[in-house]
């Protein structure tokens, strides 16, 4: 069973192919695009594991865009007691839905 951990947008991700993942919007990518991870930070395989310092070099994965989407919102509130100060707020963070197709 390989794997890879790859990271994208700051964030870490442990992937297979054929896993269907969640990362930080990819804002120039469209539903059908093919994209490449290129921060591997470590593989496992049959042959054992290869951790890279910081990256392995030559490694890569591949993947398709499935969807464009934005998460639940989340309520930010703000007050100050008894000084009549309430602030309220919401955000919706953006997240591209990618299938990872192969391992390389």
């Amino acid at each position: 069973m390989a794997y890879s951990i790859i990271r994208s947008g700051g964030k870490q991700f442990r992937v297979q192919a054929g896993d269907v993942i969640r990362v930080p919007s990819l804002a120039d990518k469209n539903t059908g695009d093919s994209v490449e991870f290129g921060e591997v930070l470590a593989t496992a395989g049959d042959s054992g594991i290869t951790v890279g310092a910081p990256l392995v070099s030559g490694a890569k994965v591949i993947g398709t865009v499935l969807k464009q989407g934005r998460a639940p919102k989340i309520i930010v509130f703000k007050f100050k007691r008894r000084k009549q100060f309430k602030k309220t707020k919401g955000h919706r963070q953006g997240f591209t839905a990618v299938k990872i197709d192969a391992l390389a």
